[in-house]
């Protein structure tokens, strides 16, 4: 299982790089398509826009697939797209390729988890969960700082070039060593949609929306409000973003053991200590040193809600979790374009560099408030995680014996 779950986590790896190394190389984008940076900045969204629309449509599509040949697909297709990114010249065509090097980023993240959990068990599904999505963490510390380095060296391309070759190594990995797992059984796409009206599936997603929503409206933002704010010079806006990659790895190493014993109180105290480090932001944001630190903080509370969440909208899918995990992901997706709105609208209303926390910590809060409701109304109790006989069913149906394949 340890390479099986390695193997899935590279493709974390490179979903995670991919997303957000054209960040740091916008000016060379920008500059070699003859477009300005707003325009450039384009690609972003064209990226997510993809994510939030392959999510449900490829998860669908594949719902009588096994699922390690999906992972394959998937991967294949996330190939494709940094490929064509590589390839073509036009901003046309760039958008067109970030679309869809988009569009298998939450059906792969998704099906990924679903199979990891599998994989683990019930008493380690959140652990394997947050292991698979360590790649996403370690590529905020790596892969982006490498990529954009060799971009602004090499030309912008070669960072999407190294994002293919990482997507090859993921296919030749899951290939070797994940585990042959069946189709769902749940009657195909429409017993998989059938997860989507569970009312706790509902509220699972919109707790996902609204409370990383908190994180991003500050993270969008945060190279001006270090400079502008914390006074500290550009050069060292990567540091602080690898920084923040950190905090995210020791969130998801720590929250992951955690709430494979208490998952709905882990979801409450990273929503609630994500409001409280966002407000407290709004005082250390004036100091290149207690702003850095901060930084590290949220990156921790911030992304250690991303597991639980993820396992909660799995367990309450019941047999049917494949599409609903997936479409947890579109909900980070869209959390990550509101949350960066909401963060510009604050200060295009001339609010200030430190609004967007502000704002964060009344999106937390709304987080935490689906949360805590979705939690008294579930039959199972408050605070209560998914019994063993539920997470097994929410492991899947096809939970006889696999093979190796």
């Amino acid at each position: 299982m340890p390479l099986a779950i390695l193997a899935l986590a590279l493709g974390a790896f490179a979903i995670g790089t991919t997303e957000f190394v054209i960040m740091g190389l916008l000016p060379e984008v920008a500059t070699d398509l003859d477009v300005p940076i707003s325009t450039a900045g384009y690609l972003i969204s064209a990226y997510a826009l993809g994510v939030v629309i392959g999510a449900p449509l490829l998860t669908a599509l594949g719902t009588r697939l096994p699922r390690k040949t999906m992972l394959l697909v998937f991967m294949g297709v996330f190939l494709v797209g940094n490929l064509a990114t590589v390839l073509t010249s036009s901003y046309g065509a760039v958008f067109a390729s970030r679309v869809l090097a988009g569009l298998p980023h939450g059906a792969y993240l998704g099906l990924a988890a679903l199979v990891a959990a599998h994989l683990a068990g019930p008493a380690r599904r959140a652990t394997a969960v947050a292991r698979v999505m360590l790649g996403l963490t370690v590529a905020n510390i790596v892969g982006v700082p490498a990529g954009t380095l060799l971009g602004q060296l090499l030309g912008w391309r070669v960072a999407f070039l190294v994002v293919v070759a990482l997507s090859a190594l993921t296919i030749l990995g899951v290939a070797r060593f994940v585990p042959h797992t069946p189709a769902s059984r749940v009657g195909g796409l429409r017993g998989e949609l059938s997860a989507l009206r569970h009312p706790q599936v509902v509220l699972g997603l919109t707790t996902a929306v609204f409370g990383f929503a908190g994180v991003f409206a500050v993270y969008s933002y945060i190279s001006p409000m270090m400079t502008e704010l914390a006074g500290m010079p550009s050069a060292g806006v990567p540091i602080v973003l690898a920084l923040f990659g950190v905090g995210m790895t020791l969130g998801s190493l720590v929250v992951g053991p955690i709430a494979d014993r208490w998952l709905r109180p882990t979801i409450y105290v990273s929503l609630a200590s994500l409001a409280g480090v966002l407000a407290l932001f709004t005082l250390t944001v004036h100091n290149p040193w207690t702003a850095a630190v901060t930084v590290v903080v949220l990156g921790a509370v911030g992304f250690g809600v991303t597991a639980p969440l993820q396992v909660l909208v799995m367990s309450k899918a019941e047999a049917a979790p494949t599409i609903a995990s997936a479409t947890n992901h579109s909900a980070f997706n869209l959390a990550n374009a509101g949350g960066a709105w909401l963060g510009g609208l604050g200060i295009g209303m001339g609010l200030g560099y430190v609004s967007p926390a502000v704002i964060g910590v009344v999106l937390a809060l709304v987080g935490l408030g689906i949360a805590v409701t979705a939690g008294l109304v579930d039959r199972e109790g408050p605070g209560a995680a998914p019994t063993p006989e539920h997470r097994d069913r929410a492991a899947g149906a096809d939970a006889e014996p696999v093979s190796h394949g």
